[in-house]
Order: C-alpha cells, then structure tokens, then sequence
C-alpha cells in the first residue's frame, strides 16, 4: 500500500474545515449583527458553503440582511447568487456593487447566467450583467434567451467536452491536458463523442478513460445509457428522462441534430425539486412563486385568488345546507355533525387527490390504469367509511339517544368516503386531460365535491327517515 502525506492531503481538502448552518451558528450571526462586530462575523461565515450562505440571507430580517452585506468582508459570489431565492436574489443584486455582481457572473456557466437573467424584472440589471460577460459567454446567453422559456435550450450549459468518434482513450487524455482550463466546465461527467458534422453519437464516463488503456478506441467504451434531447423539449420531459433512466448528462442538439449543449444532472434534479416544491404548495392554494422572503403584501397578493375561490365553493356547499333548514331546526343535532361528515370526506380526498397528482407527475398514473387505481380508491373509502360509520353509528346513539340519527351518519359517511375516493382520483385525471394542471385546481374541486355530496346526502337522508 502506497503511504500518503497526511500534511498534503489536509491542504488539498478546501471543504474539511466547512460546518453547517445550525442554531446556534444563527444566534451568534445575529449577536454579531446586532454588535457590529465585522471580524466575529467573518469568523462566523467563513466556513460556511456557499449554498447555507444564501440560506441565511433568506432567514434574516431586511436590517440584518443589510448590515451584512456592509459588515461582512467577503463578497457575494456566484454560488451564492445561484442558491438564493428569485424574489431576494433581485434585492441583493440592487445592493451590490456593479463590480462585485460583474466578477460574480463571471464564476457562472452559461446555464446558471440563463436562469439569472430570466427572473429578472429590472432590465437595466440584466444588462449590467450581459455587459460583465465575456464575449462568448454573451452571445451563448443571448441564444439560450430565445429558445422557449422552461425549454431544454434554456436549461443547458454551452461548456461541453467533446472528442471525435474515432479517437483512442490516449489522444482524449491529451487533448483534455492542452485545454485552457478556464474553458472547461467547472464539473462535467463525460465526454461526448460527435461525428464530422458535429453530430452526438455517443459519450464515455472520466472513469472509463482513465482506467482503459490508451491504445482502446473510445468507441469501445461507450456508455448504454446515452441519449440526446431537443432544444425545444420542455425541461419536465428533460428532468423525467434524467430520473427514469438514471442520466448524469445528456447532450441537446438542434433541428439537425447538431451539438449545442449539453444538461447535467444537477440541473435535472433542480428541476425535479421545483416541481415536486410546486405541486405540494398548489395543492394548497398557494402560488409556486411564494417563499419565506416575500413581503406581507406579496403573500396576500399571491393567496387572496385561492381564498376566494375557496370562498366560492364555501357558498356552494351552504346553498346545499340552506335547502335542509327546515330539518335542522327540526333536529338540531345535525348541526352538531354535519361538520364531521364534511370533514372526513375532505380528508379522504385530499389523501386520493395528493397521491393521484404525485402518480401524474411521475407518470405512474395513465390511461392504463387509470380505473384500477379509481377502483382501489373507491373501495379503500368503502371500507374507511364502513369503518369510520360504526364507530359514529354507536356515537350518535350514546351521544344524542337516537339509532336511526346513528345510521344516518353512518350511511352518510360511507357514502361520502366512496365519492371522496372517486372524486380525488377523478378530478385530476380529467383536469390534466384538458390541459389544466391538476395540482393548481383539484384541491378546490375535491373539496366542493366532498362538501356537496357530505351534506346532501346526511341532511337528505334525515329528511328522509327522521322526519
């Protein structure tokens, strides 16, 4: 076994001394803040990664993110700017200096200087940073802006490695050796093999080349796994294929199939997360764009259109109550339980509807299954609401006295639990048929359906044997 300087090894380790950002670590960046103390602050923030950087910056207040940015003797970089949230990365970027922003978009691939620019709504700030890049970083950007937003052209990076087709693993370790670094990816995973027209015919892992001999062509070791994308392809079918077929990188190309770039799984799995992010926060009537550093305003802005639509469906659901007043007052009891059968129903629903629109997303959820998994949801609320039903049945005896009121709200549980099912499953499924995102609509729909079908059929059942 060969013997290492441990002396060595400890200085060609930049991230061994990183921590991360805990509790403790913000009290004493608060503390430090609050003091005015520059060099404790510096101590503190110093090993921190650049993406907890960012994290902080969104959990201070507006005062503590600006004494900061003016205490602090380090510099706002571009993993920094990358990691930050849209609505406060605008905000940090008017606080910077012009030549700080400029060396920082500098350190971003072209990619990561795409998804800058095109959250920006200050025009005069993404000139400044057009004007910060190199010439041919600035016209790569300039050309990803006009592909389709949310596309794989605005998703790609323009630093690519390529190697012709008929090269050996010797003459591709020494064409890597002569490349100026400062032209390389910061990270790249493979190597992409093209034809004469500059066409992807394939790629080989860093690992491959540096463990075959130098005589193999590259050809010979190949990676099964390679697959192009379009320009135009939407980046949920990019992220889709990435996680379903275990990608690291993928090339895009043109209509001609030409190289133009190439995706990286960090990018893919970015996207993943937005998605996955968006659909929990639309399946609770709240804007995909909404975060933690939004202001008051914002926020109420961004949920007041969710609110009054579930207001809407709340006076549905009281029109159905209104047609039952006479029962009511008759037997004031369901008043009492109304909100029970309600209440399951919507939970129910909301438990179909969450792994429905989830199964849509990943596409585990299609026109071929589609009524088994309807048929599983319905007779899973059939036997929860058999269930749920015999426990209230025996409540609504010892509670209120009264057998018939028990087998009411039995029924009417069962009954409710079954459409709950139905509806959660449903809904979605047709909504995505029409081209509206079901996480963005659903929830509102189950619910009135819930409510609707929970009164009606607890009141109407009343009506019908208690009177």
């Amino acid at each position: 076994m060969p013997e290492f300087d441990d002396a060595v090894i400890e200085a060609d380790t930049p991230y061994e001394d990183e921590v991360e950002l805990d509790e403790p670590r913000l009290r004493a960046i608060a503390e430090a803040l609050e003091a005015r103390e520059s060099t404790v602050l510096d101590d503190l923030l110093e090993p921190l990664h650049g993406a907890d950087i960012a994290d902080l910056l969104e959990q201070l207040t507006d005062a503590q993110r600006g004494l900061l940015l003016a205490l602090w003797s380090g510099q706002i970089d571009g993993e920094i700017l990358s990691e930050l949230d849209e609505a406060l990365r605008e905000e940090i970027l008017e606080a910077l200096p012009a030549e700080d922003v400029a060396e920082a978009v500098r350190e971003l691939d072209t990619d990561d200087v795409v998804d800058l620019i095109e959250n920006l709504e200050d025009a005069d700030q993404a000139t400044a940073i057009m004007g910060a890049l190199t010439e041919v970083d600035r016209v790569a950007v300039e050309q990803a802006l006009t592909y389709p937003e949310f596309s794989a052209g605005r998703l790609m990076q323009r630093e690519v490695v390529v190697a012709p087709s008929f090269w050996t693993v010797g003459q591709a370790i020494d064409h890597l050796r002569t490349i100026d670094t400062e032209t390389l990816p910061e990270q790249f995973y493979h190597v992409i093999l093209t034809d004469p027209r500059m066409r992807p015919v394939g790629h080989v892992t860093l690992g491959k080349i540096l463990s075959t001999p130098r005589e193999t062509p590259l050809a010979e070791i190949e990676e099964e796994s390679f697959r192009t994308f379009e320009v135009d392809d939407p980046e949920s079918e990019v992220a889709y294929a990435f996680n379903q077929y275990h990608l690291i990188s993928a090339p895009v190309v043109d209509a001609d199939d030409r190289l133009l770039g190439v995706i990286t799984i960090d990018d893919a799995i970015r996207i993943l997360d937005e998605e996955a992010e968006e659909d929990i926060l639309r399946l609770a009537g709240v804007d995909a764009e909404e975060s933690l550093s939004n202001r008051t305003l914002g926020v109420v802005r961004r949920r007041f259109p969710w609110l009054a639509v579930n207001l809407v469906t709340a006076i549905l659901a009281s029109l159905v109550i209104s047609q039952f007043e006479s029962v009511i007052t008759e037997i004031v009891a369901l008043a009492v339980l109304m909100p029970i059968v309600a209440s399951m129903g919507g939970n129910a629903g909301t438990q179909s509807l969450t792994v429905a629109v989830r199964a849509l997303a990943t596409r585990d959820l299609t026109g071929a299954n589609v009524w088994r998994v309807i048929r599983r949801e319905v007779m899973a609320g059939a036997i929860n609401g058999a269930a749920f039903a015999v426990i209230m049945g025996v409540v609504g005896i010892v509670w209120f006295g009264s057998p018939m009121l028990g087998v009411v709200i039995a029924v009417a549980m069962v009954i409710n639990l079954v459409v709950a099912g139905f509806a959660g499953v449903g809904i979605p499924v047709v909504l995505q048929k029409v081209g509206v995102d079901p996480a963005l609509a659903s929830g509102a729909f189950v619910t009135t359906v819930t409510d609707v079908v929970g009164f009606f059929a607890f009141l109407g059942l009343a009506a019908l044997w208690l009177l």
